[in-house]
């Protein structure tokens, strides 16, 4: 893995932030990998996602043999979020903004720092941005507010707009972890392992789907009970502080906020993306339906469905589904590029 780089910039925090417009010494994490000379290709990071998990069958051989991205062609940037434990977070920020203290940061807190990023390595241009989950919300993000920079943009799982539905979703895990007996409100001195597992819990069930749990699919990723694999796969990880901040910053995710005079038309907003878009949900997505993505690119210029057929839900967005389904992105993406 290469060494992880950092650009530190004081960024004024966006209108939806909290507290607007403040002044912020920001730190994002990202890697690079190729020479700055070739097409530029933006991966950012996802819900609790790390530079290493970052979409690496695009890129990586170690993942893929051939891959379709390879740095020897193009110049890969990954990014981590703010709050997501690499990039400025409550678990790491000093004073006067740790902990609890930390600013409640926005999808265009995310992207204008990514741009000054690519400003600080010469890139003018992003050939591709491509994301999952989060990350392909902030495909959207990125394209709506900088329309001339991105050349072509994958949302993997996403949405332009986080829906009611999702956003209620996700009022379940967060009040499992905020009404646990170790959190103390965000002051927590040892880590919150009860509130931090309750959260995983919750959020178990609604990152797969109800077909996986019928063909009991837990077996084909090597584990003999449901228990075992929740005990190995959802059991809590990662800060309570963080985990909720990145939480905030979905639940907030519009597009429309960028341009008030749309009023919250959606459509009037999609229309002003310029990039070509390739929106690739799951079928069998709890967070984002393809029934959502389906209306999103009615309204974009040059936008195309496509969709993953699968059971393994929200996960098979992000190259965690089946190896076929990981395939089917591959080639979807190399048809849709060109390549």
């Amino acid at each position: 893995m290469p060494e992880t780089q950092f650009i530190e910039r004081e960024i004024t925090l966006s209108a939806q932030s909290e507290p607007a417009g403040a002044k912020f010494p920001a730190k994002l994490a990202y890697w690079t990998f190729g020479e700055p000379s070739n097409p530029a290709v933006l991966l950012p990071s996802c819900y609790g996602g790390t530079l290493a998990n970052t979409l690496p069958f695009l890129y990586d051989s170690a993942k893929q043999s051939e891959p379709l991205l390879p740095p020897s062609k193009y110049f890969i940037i990954i990014t981590g979020l703010l709050a997501g434990s690499e990039s400025s977070s409550p678990s790491n920020q000093a004073a006067p903004w740790d902990g609890p203290n930390f600013p409640h940061t926005t999808y265009e807190d995310n992207v204008r720092l990514q741009y000054a990023l690519c400003e600080h390595l010469g890139v003018k241009k992003i050939f591709l941005y491509a994301g999952f989950s989060m990350g392909g919300q902030q495909s959207y993000h990125m394209s709506a507010v900088y329309p001339d920079f991105v050349e072509n943009m994958v949302c993997l799982a996403g949405s332009a707009r986080t829906s009611w539905h999702n956003w209620c979703f996700l009022e379940g895990p967060r009040h499992a972890l905020i009404m646990s007996k170790d959190f103390h409100d965000g002051h927590y001195t040892e880590p919150a392992r009860a509130g931090t597992k309750a959260f995983s819990r919750v959020y178990s069930t609604w990152a797969l789907s109800q077909g996986w749990f019928r063909q009991e699919c837990w077996k084909q990723v090597g584990f003999e009970t449901l228990q075992d694999y929740l005990d190995a796969y959802w059991s809590g990880n990662g800060d309570a502080n963080d985990l909720l901040r990145l939480l905030w910053t979905w639940q907030k995710g519009d597009i429309t906020l960028y341009y008030p005079e749309d009023k919250g038309d959606l459509a009037k907003t999609l229309g002003r993306i310029k990039a070509k878009c390739l929106i690739f949900p799951s079928r069998t997505d709890m967070y984002f339906p393809p029934e959502d993505n389906e209306e999103e690119v009615k309204h974009l210029q040059h936008g195309e469905l496509r969709v993953i057929e699968t059971v393994y839900g929200h996960v098979a967005g992000g190259g965690s589904g089946k190896p076929e389904d990981t395939q089917y992105i591959i080639q979807e993406v190399k048809r849709f590029l060109q390549l």
